[in-house]
């Protein structure tokens, strides 16, 4: 009996828990379904991403893979019916979102006779399984991640012999795929996962041993750019742990940040409100300033090291993530906004955004979340910039205005004499004056 295998983060065939249990029961029908309500939410980068990965995971399943168009409580189970599938093969949702519709699907397949069986998440440790002894969830990272070591994971395990099955093609559906990857505004990376394990090799053997002290330095280009890659699961987060080696400080700080990974959307599991709210709210005012936002979305508020990284994400759809504390501090301390403003742009622009980390990472920043930096800390975009591009090569390189200006003078173009001969904009805010009114509203919260 053919068994349908319904793919979404998990595009990938190695170290599949839900693909290996399907091929073990019989032929395997893939299935990828364009979610209208996701896809027309994402932005055009995340489609072009996502497009591109699907296909590249066609082409792994020699061509067999369907994709079709439309709300999976319909889809599935037509598709199911049409193979004679008995069950329907996933791996396990987590987001509120992909809770909510696997609930349709599977009140769907039941009215249909068709089972379904969930296997493993997109994480190491599946969100929800990382308790205190008294049963609770976490509330801050530093002890959840000693709790996820000692939870610790299954090995990964390799792609399984799957005879697939053919499906008719939905032309439609696929023309919108292609037509994402020609629209997309950024060079994508190599998609797939012979391409994740590519990326991960070259990370491990030239800058993981240095990790721990390079990745704050976004002229270096020292960080693993996996995170797309596990965005769509082309690689599991198990088969980079188990590749780590001996423990050092790089292999410790990398493990660290995957830590991180888990630990967001294991808030967001227990909190899913936190997706779009705040998770410990401050009470403060923000301002209602359109201009400064579209400087800040733009890269023009005369910060050099704000602007290079919003510069960046326009142009590559990705940032460091050092300057992305720096950003996201600017908008919600220096130009009073409220986080999702920033939140809502980065996923629309990041060809990794990723719902848990992106707005959990936004309230750590903006101090409505969990291990939030001190609500009260505003981080200084000059200071930043000195500390984490000493050299300035990181704003030259994404700010040519500045091009002229030597070393770290390119962070301070208004000490410099000729700061501006290259038509940089001035700078739409004082640092000092906004970093007192943000701390005289924090001062009289209620």
């Amino acid at each position: 009996m053919t068994t349908l295998l319904w793919f979404r983060r998990d595009l990938r065939l190695a170290d599949h828990p839900a693909l290996a249990a399907a091929a073990e029961a019989g032929p395997v029908l893939g299935l990828f379904v364009v979610d209208p309500r996701l896809w027309e939410s994402a932005g055009p980068v995340r489609r072009a991403w996502i497009a591109a990965s699907v296909l590249a995971l066609d082409a792994e399943t020699g061509g067999n893979l369907v994709i079709r168009y439309g709300d999976p409580a319909a889809v599935v189970p037509a598709t199911a019916r049409e193979a004679g599938a008995d069950s329907v093969h996933l791996t396990r949702e987590t987001t509120p979102y992909g809770l909510a519709r696997d609930r349709r699907v599977a009140a769907a397949l039941d009215a249909a006779g068709v089972g379904r069986v969930g296997l493993g998440t997109p994480y190491a440790v599946d969100p929800g399984t990382v308790r205190t002894l008294k049963g609770e969830p976490y509330q801050v990272f530093t002890p959840f991640s000693r709790a996820w070591r000692g939870t610790g994971w299954d090995q990964p395990t390799a792609a399984p012999d799957v005879a697939w099955v053919s499906a008719d093609a939905d032309p439609a559906a696929a023309a919108l795929l292609a037509r994402a990857i020609e629209e997309s505004p950024i060079v994508l990376p190599a998609a797939g996962s012979a391409a994740a394990l590519a990326r991960w090799r070259e990370f491990r053997d030239a800058d993981l041993a240095d990790y721990d002290t390079a990745r704050d330095l976004p002229a270096e280009d020292a960080t693993s750019r996996l995170s797309p890659y596990l965005k769509v699961g082309a690689i599991h987060p198990r088969t980079l742990l188990a590749d780590l080696g001996p423990g050092s400080p790089g292999t410790d700080r990398f493990s660290t940040e995957l830590a991180w990974r888990d630990f967001y959307a294991d808030v967001l599991w227990h909190r899913p409100d936190s997706a779009w709210a705040d998770l410990r709210p401050l009470a403060i005012d923000y301002d209602d300033a359109p201009d400064a936002v579209l400087a800040w979305r733009e890269g023009r508020t005369g910060y050099p090291i704000v602007d290079a990284g919003m510069r960046q994400l326009r142009h590559q759809g990705w940032m460091h993530n050092r300057v992305r504390m720096i950003t996201g501090s600017f908008l919600a301390k220096d130009l009073h906004t409220w986080w999702p403003v920033g939140a809502r742009h980065f996923l629309d622009c990041l060809v990794d955004g990723d719902l848990a980390s992106n707005c959990h990472g936004w309230q750590w920043v903006a101090g409505t979340g969990t291990d939030a930096s001190p609500y009260f800390r505003v981080f200084n975009p000059v200071t930043q910039g000195r500390k984490f591009d000493p050299d300035g090569d990181y704003v030259r390189r994404w700010v040519p205005e500045l091009a002229h200006l030597p070393g770290a003078a390119a962070h301070e173009p208004w000490k410099h004499p000729t700061g501006y001969e290259g038509d940089y904009p001035r700078r739409i805010v004082d640092h000092d004056q906004e970093r007192r009114t943000a701390l005289d509203r924090y001062a009289a919260r209620g």
